[in-house]
């Protein structure tokens, strides 16, 4: 390449930069005027504070997991805020300790599905032809299976230890996250700044994962709000028929599937942990929605 082509790629790709930074303060001060986005964001925040920073208010084995019989079914009161369970067990602990398996599960979930979803994707639209043909026909089989029965399948295959839960529900996500990536990269590999890497002689590689899919990230950023929020919701149904997470750890689900034979005589001991599921999935919503509109400001009706 001569030193003027050399010099014209430099110059896209430092344009390009500057747009991006400016994209992104942009997209960001439109989330901050959409208030049902930022009350999403700071629940969803305030949750995950509040689940990460339990051991410094908290016992995790005194209030969480050892039983006392003698206060069983406590209604709520100022010593057990939540009440008790039939074990004695502090309800408030159980559901803040119970919290850390729901959200770390989804966290994980979506590292494992954005990281191989992000790899099939972006190389199914970077290579195009039999290789997309392929990639995808692939990723249509497994989008035929619901989510949850692909993720109890699995499951009952691996074994119910938390490690196979984060396998199986990271694995059942792939193939829709593969999709989206897909579609956003296709969206962008024709920009100048791609044909400035190939004519700079960047690699296929670099070329994918420096300028392209950090790039393609608005939509893919929607989607992973989503995901977290299906994966709260799918640990707690798996964890609810027995293929969850199991006793005497807390869990959301687990915690509800005690609850159902206690609903007449002590209700509480389901609207604790219900209430939990339902505001963790409303704030990742909310903050989906928001993005959505910060990102595509026409898709705001």
């Amino acid at each position: 390449m001569t030193d003027e082509g050399l010099s014209v790629a430099v110059a896209a790709e430092k344009i390009h930069l500057y747009r991006k930074k400016s994209q992104i303060r942009t997209v960001w001060l439109r989330l901050k005027k959409n208030r049902m986005a930022m009350f999403g964001f700071v629940l969803f925040s305030a949750m995950m504070a509040l689940v990460l920073s339990a051991d410094l208010y908290m016992d995790y084995e005194e209030e969480a997991i050892a039983q006392n019989l003698s206060i069983r079914f406590q209604a709520p009161s100022k010593d057990h805020l939540l009440g008790t369970d039939q074990y004695g067990r502090d309800l408030l602990a159980r559901v803040i300790y119970g919290g850390r398996i729901s959200l770390f599960v989804g966290l994980a979930t979506i590292c494992i599905s954005l990281t191989a979803g992000s790899l099939i994707g972006a190389t199914a639209a970077y290579y195009g032809g039999k290789t997309d043909d392929i990639l995808m026909r692939i990723m249509d089989v497994f989008l035929a299976i619901p989510n949850t029965l692909m993720a109890i399948t699995l499951v009952a295959a691996l074994g119910t230890s938390l490690v196979n839960l984060i396998l199986a529900m990271g694995l059942s996500q792939i193939p829709r996250m593969s999709r989206i990536v897909r579609s956003s990269v296709l969206s962008i590999i024709g920009q100048e700044y791609i044909e400035a890497a190939r004519a700079c002689g960047t690699g296929d590689g670099r070329i994918i994962f420096r300028h392209i899919l950090p790039n393609a990230m608005g939509p893919i950023l929607v989607q992973v709000t989503q995901t977290v929020a299906r994966s709260v919701i799918t640990i707690a149904s798996l964890s609810f028929i027995g293929l969850g997470i199991s006793e005497p750890t807390p869990e959301w689900g687990s915690m509800l599937s005690e609850a159902k034979s206690q609903l007449r005589y002590h209700p509480y001991l389901a609207v604790a942990p219900g209430v939990a599921i339902v505001m963790a999935v409303m704030s990742l919503t909310l903050l989906g929605d928001g993005l959505r509109d910060a990102l595509d400001p026409r898709l705001k009706n």
